[in-house]
């Protein structure tokens, strides 16, 4: 292979990735076979003739016809729309070690029969189900379940779908990435036949394995009944980040944990990563290598480094297959297989082709990896260190200079690090630790030579595992320490793309050897300065989030910011606040004036909490949050008027405020524009409110509504709409809520009365503004991809 053309092919590889990932719908089977057919034809010729733009075409329409086979045979594999929600009885065998939270199970199901009254149906080949327990029990009342257990099931399932929010989190691809084509729950009730195990089987033996691990250790780091609650508390906390170590088990870490470790920038080192596997192989090589060298013969037949190098690497992927084979663990594995077939092939190309080769590798076998934050933190880490030549350059005088020389060129790796994935960082998730690099420079070496070993040590000596928490309780109470630091992490407004990548080259660029180094600060001046535009003097902007069964939508003026509502909570650990409205207000560059809970249902105050706590400076209108009182409730009547704009509080009267109901207590919230466009957030108000309104000759014209009580049947008469005669009516309800929302008969009633009726899960986040009345847009539409669901 001559290098001159080898580089264009990888580069051309990359390329075909990145164009068919941009597809919003796949193409027919033939159009990718032509591409990939394409490629092929004319690639064979373009290598011959050492043509590198042809081979860079070649292999770019080669590989995006190729990923378009690939996600077209995924997706024709999907779950028939027509089976959603109805009630399947399953055989199947539990794939892998179940997932335990204070209501249930979760697991994964492989089928092998689906049957809907009678009748063979398919469904897709990897499940995703929750086992719950009754209400007021726990995880501990279910049946055990454990890896290849076959059971006789009763499910509903559904498509997975996520919420879509600007700059969120793509749950579609995840899911999509992960295998997983259907979500669903296991029904217990009186009406469901009940759950029947068949049998238990060694089929998932690694999975068996890692589960049978990881309830040893949760069992041995159990707390002592007599223990304080702190103590119990601590005991708990450490136990599953050994647990998270051992078997790659993320979720046995709290949630408050996960919290703490991305403040202080050492979320990396708590879950089996690339550092673990790779450091796993450099320790494997070593030993297999010095294992090697005590018999002559053996290392005559065969040279100890090409032994070691090959040992480390198959003991470092048995590794990352106990650790659940995740797709981080799968990129680490294939980059170290590309490394090593260059070294015992006896190749020794430049550090770019190397690197090269082992991104089209890794994207050869996950084309969808391109789209993951670890992939770029990965390989730019990489890059940057070989690009420094910190690793080749320096390695040799740093180790003649003794143990100083070490600690120095560790430290000069992390400060290069440092400075290189901060704006990556930034870009990828809005927010960096600044205290991340000193944070690092402790808890690296601890977790990685002292607790991490321990931990895997513990396979064989089990009191170990005790030993490992004991180390880990002194790394949590430092990292808690930095992470009360004033500024401890800075959180920007997401930045336009261009900017985006200006502030990544400037990264580099700095990270570089040279007096020029410093031109990289002008490249990141962009990104760190900039913030989203507001709406003009007079107008409003609203944005209602995508937070599932729940309300909340952001009210922007030019210098204001109020949000009505705060969301559901999700599970004991998970709420609206934290999962999607706090990265939101971040990402928007939002700094709210007031928070206003229309009234006290869960569904409306679920992330009160977490956002108030983002946001201290918040004023609490309307009904109290979770652990603070309001500091003014809602009341009809009152006004006030932010940069032109008026606002005004329609319901409740002052007399209705005591009403037994929450919903007859909801906030009704008119806001007008200086050119008199009108927006009307009503939140659950019913039909006994909606006629108070009217008779009363309330001001309900609007052009923009948020539909009552999420679509329910109790709500929007057919009076009301008239009265409001909206140009657009959204409702906030969750993707086949249990609810029915919104009702057929409330569909009807606005198709009847010429309403554009916007459904969010259709619509993901939807955003209006007064300056622009006639235009709604929807985050499902913006940007869409074929892996998203429709």
């Amino acid at each position: 292979m001559r290098p001159q053309r080898l580089p264009w092919l990888l580069c051309g590889l990359l390329a075909g990735v990145a164009l068919q990932l941009q597809q919003p719908q796949l193409w027919p089977a033939p159009g990718y076979a032509g591409l990939l057919g394409m490629g092929l034809l004319l690639g064979v010729p373009a290598w011959r003739a050492h043509r590198p733009w042809a081979c860079l075409l070649a292999a770019a329409l080669a590989m995006a016809g190729a990923t378009g086979l690939r996600a077209g045979a995924y997706l024709a594999e999907a779950l028939n729309p027509a089976l959603e929600g109805q009630e399947l009885r399953l055989r199947g065998t539990i794939a892998a070690m179940p997932q335990v939270n204070a209501w249930g199970l979760r697991f994964r199901f492989v089928p092998e029969g689906a049957w809907l009254d009678g009748e063979i149906q398919r469904v897709p080949p990897l499940l995703e189900l929750g086992w719950y327990a009754e209400p007021g029990a726990g995880a501990a009342d279910l049946p055990f379940l454990q890896a290849g257990q076959q059971w006789d099931l009763s499910v509903r399932l559904k498509a997975p779908h996520g919420a879509r929010n600007p700059h969120g989190f793509d749950y579609e691809l995840w899911q999509w990435e992960q295998g997983v084509q259907a979500v669903g729950t296991v029904r217990t009730g009186a009406h469901a036949q009940p759950p029947q195990l068949r049998s238990s089987s060694w089929r998932y033996p690694v999975e068996r394995l890692r589960q049978s691990v990881r309830d040893a250790i949760v069992q041995r780091l159990a707390p002592a009944p007599h223990a304080s609650v702190q103590a119990q508390q601590q005991a708990l906390r450490s136990a599953g980040v050994v647990a998270a170590l051992v078997t790659g088990d993320q979720r046995a870490i709290e949630r408050a944990d996960w919290d703490l470790f991305r403040a202080t920038g050492v979320a990396h080192l708590m879950s089996i990563s690339g550092l673990h596997i790779t450091l796993f192989a450099w320790l494997a090589q070593a030993l297999v290598g010095w294992l090697w060298r005590r018999s002559p013969r053996l290392c005559l037949r065969w040279p100890a480094p090409h032994v070691a190098l090959l040992g480390g690497g198959l003991l470092a992927a048995g590794y990352a297959l106990f650790s659940g084979w995740g797709v981080p663990a799968q990129r680490t594995v294939l980059m170290l297989a590309g490394v090593a077939a260059l070294r015992l092939a006896g190749l020794r190309w430049p550090w770019p082709l190397t690197w090269l080769l082992v991104c089209a590798l890794v994207l050869l076998a996950d084309p969808w990896a391109l789209l993951q934050a670890g992939f770029w933190l990965s390989f730019i880490a990489v890059g940057v260190l070989f690009a420094s030549n910190t690793i080749a350059a320096h390695a040799d005088s740093e180790r003649a200079r003794g143990v100083f020389g070490v600690i120095r060129g560790f430290l000069r790796e992390q400060g290069l690090m440092t400075l290189a994935l901060m704006p990556l960082t930034l870009l990828l998730f809005g927010q960096v630790s600044l205290v991340g690099a000193v944070a690092n420079l402790l808890a690296i070496p601890w977790v990685t030579f002292v607790i991490t070993p321990l931990a895997l040590l513990g396979l064989l000596v089990p009191p170990l595992w005790q030993v490992a928490a004991w180390c880990m309780e002194p790394l949590l109470h430092v990292l808690q320490w930095f992470a009360r630091w004033p500024g401890a992490v800075l959180a920007l407004p997401a930045a336009p793309l261009w900017a985006g990548l200006l502030a990544v080259l400037g990264g580099l660029w700095l990270a570089l050897r040279g007096p020029l180094r410093v031109l990289g600060l002008p490249l990141m001046w962009p990104a760190l300065c900039w913030q989203p535009a507001a709406p003009a003097w007079g107008e409003f902007s609203l944005l209602a989030a995508d937070v599932g069964q729940g309300n909340a939508v952001l009210v922007r003026t030019a210098q204001h910011s109020l949000l009505y509502d705060s969301g559901p909570r999700y599970g004991m650990h998970s709420d609206a606040g934290a999962r999607v409205l706090v990265p939101l207000l971040q990402a928007q560059g939002v700094r709210l004036d007031w928070l206003m809970l229309s009234h006290s249902d869960s569904d409306h105050t679920g992330g009160a909490q977490a956002l108030l706590q983002a946001q201290p400076q918040a004023l609490l209108h309307g009904a109290d949050a979770p652990g603070r009182a309001a500091d003014q409730p809602c009341t009809a009547g009152q006004r006030w008027q932010w940069d032109g704009v008026e606002l005004e509080v329609l319901h409740p009267l002052p007399s209705g405020v005591q009403a037994v109901r929450p919903n007859a207590r909801s906030c009704v919230l008119r806001i007008r524009s200086a050119q008199g466009r009108v927006a009307l957030l009503v939140g659950d108000i019913e039909r006994r409110e909606e006629q108070a309104l009217l008779a009363r000759g309330a001001p309900l014209a609007a052009q923009w509504l948020l539909v009552p009580h999420h679509g329910s049947q109790t709500s929007s008469s057919a009076e009301f709409i008239a009265a409001v005669a909206p140009r657009w009516a959204l409702v906030q309800a969750g993707y086949r809520n249990r609810f029915g929302h919104p009702a057929p008969s409330v569909q009807a009633r606005y198709a009847a009365a010429g309403v554009p009726l916007v459904a969010q899960p259709d619509c993901g986040a939807a955003q209006w503004s007064s300056a622009q009345p006639q235009a709604l847009v929807c985050e499902r539409e913006q940007a869409r991809r074929y892996w998203q669901h429709r």
